[in-house]
């Protein structure tokens, strides 16, 4: 059986960030990163040949090296207004001395384009409280769907010259404790052996880190699940937006419930993407670089936060079921629904579809969301965009176009045995999965925090 020093479950930027902060500090260091998915270069999503999610065993999309953010437009956040809470873990001056070493890193691997940098902006700020709305404003660096790609492609392979151990199609069952270290046991009866163990699963891997923490007596709080649709229009519509901050993320208080709604991922000139998470197919959305790349509409989430109270602690399985039932509805696959159509009560078909002003850029199911979605989710959404549409009119047409579901759930919330976000003795978590982190920059801080804390 292999022996390491530091075995890193999960090959996302929380991973791998890790691995090289680890490396940085201590050459001779043996670490090994553990990946359920496949090779960066060699992750492909057949949905657009197929024309819609065929439900490979493991997503490309969602799993393999570089994690579910290797296809993702590149947006990282430079600071902690948003993206997570690690800067209320560490004080917010520590929190962004580790974003920016995550900045630094990654200015050295991108070698395919000059990244774009959007400032926060005042003028807009001040349009969205005169509206009731809160415009969550900070710095943001954005690479591109494609030179995000090449950047974490360029950071692995200079992990893989180092001396880092990459293994794809490693899936983590379930860890034991031996001596010292820990036996790591993989599907197929694969093992290996750390004195130290990184998890670095993300979202995906909530029920891994459920399990983990049952074994081991950690306990877990419950934390809130976002659930909601995808949205679509044409790119005009938000470019006084999106000229200026590049990624609008707008909270409001609806009136009927007064609930958190948010506005984020936002994506100029984007496409909606489908993402298939352990069979359920969900909605996301990309934007590319490139000019030639880009469609002539924008798209971004809007979600509704629920937070559970006791005894109710699943909020996890309680978002796949919407998302299950949106599956049933389309028929395997996401539903996609006219605003119009939905305030009016009727379900979407193919004739109106083919005649929106809106040309869908996924393959969806028309349908009516209504039967999915909550009463009380869908009247969030609703009031949240007629809300966005007095700041940017157009967001409230008819021809308007919700996918869903897309959901964000991070009900793990363990807690740690000290700062150094240790659950157990030479155990750590990092990134989505802790509860902690929400994108990629705070999840790149994190690894880099905790590989401090090991070398240490």
């Amino acid at each position: 059986m292999e022996k390491y020093d530091v075995a890193i479950i999960g090959g996302g930027i929380g991973g791998l960030m890790a691995a090289y902060r680890l490396k940085q500090n201590n050459p001779e260091i043996k670490i090994v990163i553990t990946e359920r998915g496949n090779n960066l270069e060699k992750r492909f999503c057949p949905a657009g040949k197929q024309k819609g999610c065929i439900h490979c065993k493991t997503c490309s999309i969602t799993s393999g090296y570089a994690g579910a953010g290797a296809f993702s437009d590149g947006k990282f956040n430079l600071g902690t207004a948003y993206g997570g809470t690690l800067g209320e873990e560490l004080g917010d001056d520590k929190a962004n001395e580790y974003i920016d070493e995550v900045d630094k890193i990654l200015n050295k691997y991108c070698t395919s384009g000059i990244p774009q940098i959007y400032r926060s902006n005042d003028e807009l700020k001040l349009k969205c409280i005169q509206n009731n709305l809160r415009l969550l404003d900070m710095n943001v660096k954005h690479l591109g769907t494609d030179n995000n790609y090449i950047t974490m492609q360029n950071l692995i392979n200079a992990l893989g010259e180092q001396g880092v151990e990459m293994k794809a199609f490693y899936d983590c069952e379930k860890v034991e404790k031996s001596g010292e270290g820990y036996i790591l046991h993989y599907a197929g009866e694969k093992r290996l052996e750390a004195k130290n163990i990184i998890i670095a699963t993300g979202r995906g891997g909530a029920n891994f880190v459920a399990g983990f923490c049952r074994d081991f007596g950690v306990h877990m709080r419950s934390n809130h699940v976002d659930i909601g649709v995808r949205v679509e229009m044409k790119d005009i519509i938000w470019r006084e937006f999106s000229d200026r901050i590049y990624e609008p993320k707008i909270l409001y208080k609806t009136k009927t419930f007064e609930d958190r709604c948010r506005m984020f991922c936002f994506n100029k000139g984007g496409l909606v993407s489908a993402e298939n998470n352990h069979g359920i197919i969900t909605a996301n959305g990309h934007s590319y670089a490139e000019a030639d790349k880009k469609t002539d509409n924008c798209n971004f989430a809007i979600l509704s936060s629920i937070r559970f109270t006791e005894p109710f602690n699943q909020p996890t399985e309680y978002a796949e079921s919407i998302s299950r039932l949106a599956n049933m509805i389309g028929n395997g696959s996401v539903l996609v629904q006219r605003f119009g159509d939905l305030v009016r009560g009727r379900r979407t078909n193919d004739h109106r579809l083919g005649q929106n002003t809106v040309t869908p850029t996924l393959k969806a199911t028309a349908g009516d969301i209504s039967l999915v979605l909550p009463h009380r989710i869908l009247t969030n959404i609703i009031e949240t965009i007629y809300a966005l549409d007095k700041v940017a009119p157009g967001t409230a047409n008819d021809d308007t176009l919700l996918y869903g579901c897309e959901s964000k759930y991070y009900s793990i919330r363990p807690e740690f045995k000290n700062n150094k976000f240790e659950l157990i003795d030479g155990v750590y978590i990092i990134g989505d999965g802790s509860g902690i982190c929400r994108g990629l920059s705070q999840s790149g801080a994190m690894g880099i925090y905790v590989a401090d804390c090991i070398s240490k």
